[in-house]
C-alpha cells in the first residue's frame, strides 16, 4: 500500500506543477480546472455531429469523500438544437487525499465501473453517465453525470423519513437486489466486482479497526453510545468481524453498503434514487436493509416500525425474483448487520491523517447515535449466539 500512496503522492505534486490540460475522451482531468471545452465536446457531443461544447462554467466546490462539482455547458448553434444537457453534475478523486483514499479501498474502481457497465443493465432511479473513468497511474478519476439538480430533493440527516418514505427506499433496494440475484453475469461484467468480505478487507488495510475504536470512544464521550453497549465496547470488533464474514455461506447479489440518507433523492415525482456507488460489492442483502433503516429513522420511529418494514422488504424482494427467507432469520441477519454500518459512522467521527474530511459533524453524530442505539435495542451483541 505504501508504493501506491508514494506513486500517488509524486503523480498529485507533478499535476500541481505541470497543471495539464485535458483536450481527448481518453485522458481524465486532473482537477476541475484542467477541463477544457474540447474535453467536454468529446464526452458529451460525440453522438451529435458537429456539436461543440464552445464554453463552460464551474459550479461551487462541494469536497467530501470525493470532489464534486456541477458544470453549466454552452453550446454552439448544433449543440443547442439538439438538446444537449445545459449542465452536468461531477464526482471525481483530485485532491491527493481523495485520491488515495478512494484508490487504495476500491471505490474509484466501483463507482467508474458501475456507471460503464453495471448502469446500463440495471431498472434503477440512479443517475447515468456521459463517461466515467480513472487513471491507473495518477488515481484521479471522474464520472460525468447526468444533473438532478433541478429536479430532485438531496436528502440528509434532517429528512423526515417516516414509514411511507423507508418504503420508497426499501423498493429501491429490493429491486437492487432482486435483478442482480437472478443475473449473476453482473458481477464480473467488464471487471471483477469484489466481494463484501473482500471489500471490508481493504478497509482494514487502511487501519480502520483502530479508527472505528477511537470514534467508537468519541462518540460515547458525546453522548452518541448508550451505556450499556460502551461497557461492551472490547466485543464490539469481533462482532464487527462476524458480521462481514457471515456474507461468505448468503445468497450472493450486488448491495450498494452505504445506504444513509444523504447519498439518496426525492424526485419530483416521489421516487427515491442513489447517486453514489463508491462501495459496491457482492454481498447480501442485509447489510443494506440495517443500514437504511437504522440511518434513516429516528429511534422512535424505528422501534415502532422496523418488523413491519422488514416483512415489507421481504415481499417485495421476493417480487423482484430475490431469495425467500423466513421472517425470524431475516430478523436475526437485521440485527447482526448493524456492525458495519456503525463502523462506517464511528470511523468518519475519528478519521485517519491519510482520509479527507468525509461528513460534517453533525450529519455523522445523527447517524451514529441512530445506529449505536440501533445495536443496544437490538442486542445485536448478543445475536451471534
Amino acid at each position: 500500500m505504501s508504493e501506491i500512496i508514494d506513486q500517488i503522492t509524486r503523480r498529485f505534486e507533478q499535476d500541481e506543477q505541470r497543471k495539464p490540460k485535458a483536450f481527448t475522451a481518453d485522458q481524465v482531468p486532473a482537477n476541475y480546472e484542467a477541463i477544457t471545452p474540447q474535453w467536454l465536446t468529446a464526452v458529451l457531443c460525440g453522438a451529435t455531429p458537429g456539436a461543440e461544447v464552445i464554453a463552460h462554467e464551474l459550479g461551487p466546490v462541494d469536497n467530501g469523500s470525493s470532489n464534486r462539482r456541477r458544470i453549466w455547458l454552452t453550446y454552439n448553434e448544433i449543440g443547442r438544437r439538439a438538446g444537449l444537457p445545459a449542465s452536468v453534475f461531477c464526482k471525481a478523486a483530485q485532491a491527493l487525499l481523495n485520491r488515495i483514499m478512494l484508490s487504495v479501498s476500491n471505490a474509484t474502481q466501483n463507482e467508474v465501473n458501475f456507471f460503464r457497465f453495471v448502469r446500463p443493465q440495471l431498472d434503477l432511479t440512479a443517475p447515468t453517465a456521459y463517461f466515467a473513468n480513472f487513471d491507473p497511474e495518477s488515481w484521479a478519476a471522474i464520472a460525468v453525470l447526468e444533473d438532478y439538480t433541478d429536479r430532485a430533493t438531496f436528502c440528509d440527516e434532517r429528512t423526515e423519513a417516516d414509514g411511507q418514505r423507508v418504503r420508497r427506499q426499501l423498493d429501491w433496494l429490493a429491486k437492487l437486489h432482486g435483478q442482480t440475484y437472478t443475473r449473476p453475469e453482473l458481477f464480473t461484467l467488464g471487471f471483477g466486482l469484489l466481494t463484501w468480505p473482500e471489500l471490508w478487507k481493504k478497509y482494514q488495510d487502511l487501519g480502520n479497526e483502530e479508527f472505528c475504536d477511537k470514534g467508537f470512544v468519541a462518540a460515547a464521550e458525546r453522548g452518541l453510545v448508550p451505556d450499556r453497549l460502551f461497557k461492551r465496547r472490547a466485543e464490539v470488533w469481533p462482532r464487527t468481524l462476524d458480521c462481514v464474514a457471515r456474507h461468505a455461506s448468503l445468497p450472493r447479489m450486488i448491495t450498494h453498503n452505504d445506504v444513509h440518507l444523504k447519498n439518496w433523492f426525492i424526485l419530483n415525482d416521489g421516487q427515491m434514487g442513489v447517486g453514489d456507488w463508491q462501495t459496491l460489492a457482492i454481498g447480501h442483502w442485509s447489510r443494506d436493509v440495517a443500514y437504511c433503516i437504522s440511518a434513516a429513522l429516528t429511534t422512535e420511529n424505528r422501534r415502532t416500525s422496523e418488523k413491519e418494514l422488514l416483512g415489507y422488504y421481504l415481499q417485495k424482494l421476493g417480487e423482484r425474483g430475490g431469495p425467500t427467507t423466513k421472517f425470524d432469520e431475516a430478523w436475526l441477519l437485521y440485527r447482526q448487520q448493524m456492525f458495519t454500518a456503525l463502523a462506517f459512522w464511528t470511523l468518519t467521527l475519528t478519521p485517519s491523517e491519510q482520509q479527507p474530511d468525509m461528513q460534517p459533524e453533525h450529519t455523522t453524530e445523527v447517524f451514529l447515535k441512530r445506529i449505536a442505539t440501533a445495536v443496544d435495542d437490538l442486542d445485536s451483541l448478543d445475536s451471534f449466539r
